[in-house]
């Protein structure tokens, strides 16, 4: 037992503190059988792009068009479409999606507030997780694309971590699309000028994802990548 968890050891009884190393040891269990159900899953659909993006955005914002624009797009060139389920923009992808007729997949979280799942998602396609690291490991293992609309910490937290494990190879590289020009260019202008500059990563890591005028621009690039390279997944 390190120091830590000394310090937290003496809040607890003898009884509760045995109760939260059962606990702890039962919390395996549960992170197995997401990872066995999404496995099940998502192995069975076939290439997908995942799409992230604010699950504020309402209906009538140009940010949500522009998602099930790009959505749609996507499946009328044969990919199905993977989103975090909730409103917003996740809506607008599965919206676009289930129009164009293809594969619309729904990866919900239990939040305390703000997600239920949109009515856009196959009813056979919606898996509701517990844990957020699970959850993201499907985004990455069943995408071959990312499109990254304007989103939140949420969405900071699913492009950065695509970023950095193709950065350092423990994937690998498939298409990261920025859609969304003017809400992007700043974050794409410090990277550029303050990480490259102060030499916290290599010119290069500028070509690990492309900031999109549109959404034919986003679609064509992953179409592009995709006739260089054979679709498989990530892991």
């Amino acid at each position: 037992m390190n120091f830590d968890e000394l310090k937290i050891r003496k809040a607890f009884s003898d009884k509760d503190w045995q109760e939260i190393k059962a606990h702890d040891t039962w919390q395996i269990f549960k992170i197995m059988s997401e990872f066995v159900d999404g496995f099940e899953k998502m192995s069975k659909i076939g290439p997908c792009v995942s799409i992230f993006g604010s699950a504020r955005t309402k209906p009538e914002h140009e940010y949500y068009k522009l998602a099930e624009e790009v959505a749609y797009k996507l499946t009328k060139e044969g990919y199905g479409i993977i989103t975090g389920g909730g409103p917003g923009i996740m809506e607008a992808a599965n919206k676009g999606a289930k129009t164009a007729g293809g594969k619309s997949v729904g990866l919900n979280i239990e939040l305390p507030f703000e997600q239920s799942s949109n009515p856009y998602i196959d009813s056979d396609k919606l898996i509701t997780f517990d844990y957020f690291f699970v959850r993201k490991l499907m985004f990455i293992k069943y995408a071959q694309g990312f499109v990254v609309l304007p989103g939140g910490f949420g969405t900071m937290d699913e492009l950065f971590e695509a970023l950095t494990l193709i950065q350092t190879k423990k994937i690998g590289k498939f298409p990261i699309v920025l859609v969304g020009k003017e809400y992007w260019q700043g974050l794409f202008d410090w990277i550029k000028n303050t990480l490259i500059t102060e030499k916290m990563i290599a010119p290069n890591d500028m070509n690990l994802f492309l900031l999109a005028e549109s959404a034919d621009h986003a679609v064509s690039h992953i179409n592009e990548f995709y006739s260089r390279y054979l679709l498989k997944p990530n892991f």
